[in-house]
């Protein structure tokens, strides 16, 4: 593999592409260090420490958040954009006829889902400042009045949207996905700081060592499933035209085990870390009743809570199905099998090769949404295990590492296919 990636460096295209990818990198790591005018960034770490919503926000944002730069939102707005509009798609005719025009159409959605990235950024960023503001730490000056919090909010909205322009030049004249990488490097870059606060913050050695082989062990879990997939065998029909006969060919639809890949994990914290971020703020209300009721809540939805997470378990697989399933919907395989030719050995075309992949999707999904369960719960079992204060959204970032990883590789290794070179993976 190392000399792969030698033979990888030495073909100056490739190495053109890498380096670009780099060089734009360091670019937003050194964007994600200068920080908005009025916050106290040397209390912020403190504070974020002990706010699970924010922390889970932070790691999306690849830690700009955590230093409140011109970046803190990160590429999370687009990411969420992105998401709503893949579960609008099935629901709103028009978005629905642009996806089934090809590449025109996915371009107009695409379009669509950069210009809704701006109000949502600045919903976000309004939210956090209001979370900021509403702290006893006085996090941001409580000088600043409605004009200064707007032009916080366009340098907040404009700091995603060029994060967001990175990368697309990553996606288009680098290596892997350019969304991907900008948040595969944010999770990177916090690796040794959490390493080093493990090692030196007085946790047993013993136990650290547990958690890394766990953490080993996880790797190879996630990339065998990810890796996983049940390849349905499909024949085309042999047609004549003109003078030339086309068809006739027999190819595979690869179901993959986890179609759905990291976003059931951010749908699933996300609406267990704000109940319990919202209840905080009213538990010390002049109201007995209600700063009882929001106690009861923060306890309740705590990552401390075992409760936390057996919710986090079934909300991760309930996630996994229905995300699963608009993507299937919007593929329409069996529709465009029968468009062109194609049938599955055995299964009549229509209907009764969409009922055959729905079942076979339900089968994948549910072992693929056991594994992201399990691997949402494993930070916490870990805790428990070897009694070292493990990062509790760390399966998420692992998640997201792996899955970026395997990503560029591919993309790499078809690079050194097309040359007659070997590739990386065997």
């Amino acid at each position: 593999m190392i000399q792969t990636a030698i033979t990888a460096f030495r073909l100056p295209d490739v190495r053109r592409k890498i380096l670009f990818t780099i060089g734009l990198l360091v670019l937003f790591r050194l964007v994600a260090h200068i920080p908005m005018p009025g916050v106290a960034t040397d209390r912020l770490q403190e504070f974020f420490e002990g706010n699970q919503l924010l922390g889970f926000l932070n790691l999306l944002s690849g830690g700009a958040l955590e230093n409140f730069s011109i970046v803190a939102l990160g590429v999370y707005p687009y990411v969420t954009a992105m998401i709503a509009f893949q579960v609008l798609t099935p629901l709103i005719p028009r978005l629905q006829e642009l996806s089934k025009e090809g590449e025109s159409g996915r371009k107009k959605i695409a379009q669509y889902t950069r210009i809704a990235t701006v109000p949502f950024a600045m919903l976000q960023g309004f939210g956090q400042i209001t979370l900021l503001r509403s702290s006893q730490a006085d996090l941001i000056s409580p000088s600043l009045g409605a004009p200064e919090i707007v032009a916080m909010l366009i340098v907040m909205a404009a700091g995603s949207m060029f994060l967001l322009w990175l990368g697309e030049l990553i996606t288009e004249n680098g290596v892997g996905n350019g969304v991907s990488i900008i948040i595969f490097a944010g999770i990177v870059a916090g690796a040794p700081q959490a390493v080093g606060q493990a090692l030196f913050a007085g946790e047993n050695i013993g136990g650290f060592l547990a958690v890394v082989v766990i953490g080993l062990a996880m790797i190879s879990a996630i990339v065998f499933v990810q890796e996983a997939q049940r390849r349905i065998p499909v024949h085309y029909a042999k047609r004549v035209r003109g003078n030339r006969m086309y068809g006739g060919q027999s190819t595979h639809i690869p179901l993959k085990v986890n179609s759905a890949g990291m976003i059931p994990l951010i749908f699933a914290f996300s609406f267990m870390l704000l109940p319990g971020t919202i209840a905080s703020y009213f538990e010390g209300a002049d109201v007995t009743w209600l700063a009882g009721l929001a106690s009861g809540i923060a306890n309740a939805m705590s990552p401390s809570n075992f409760i936390y997470w057996v919710a986090t378990f079934f909300l991760v697989i309930a996630f996994t199905y229905f995300y699963t399933l608009v993507i299937f919907q919007q593929q329409n395989l069996a529709e465009n099998l029968q468009k062109n030719g194609g049938f599955i050995p055995g299964i009549r075309p229509g209907r009764p090769t969409q009922q055959y992949l729905m079942r076979v999707v339900n089968r994948l999904t549910l072992a693929g949404s056991l594994f992201l369960g399990f691997v949402a719960v494993l930070p916490f079992l870990a805790q428990l295990v070897t009694n070292v204060n493990a990062v509790a959204l760390s399966s998420t970032g692992l998640l997201i590492v792996v899955g970026v990883v395997l990503d560029t590789m591919r993309q790499l290794e078809a690079q050194l296919l097309m040359r007659n070179y070997e590739g990386f993976i065997r």
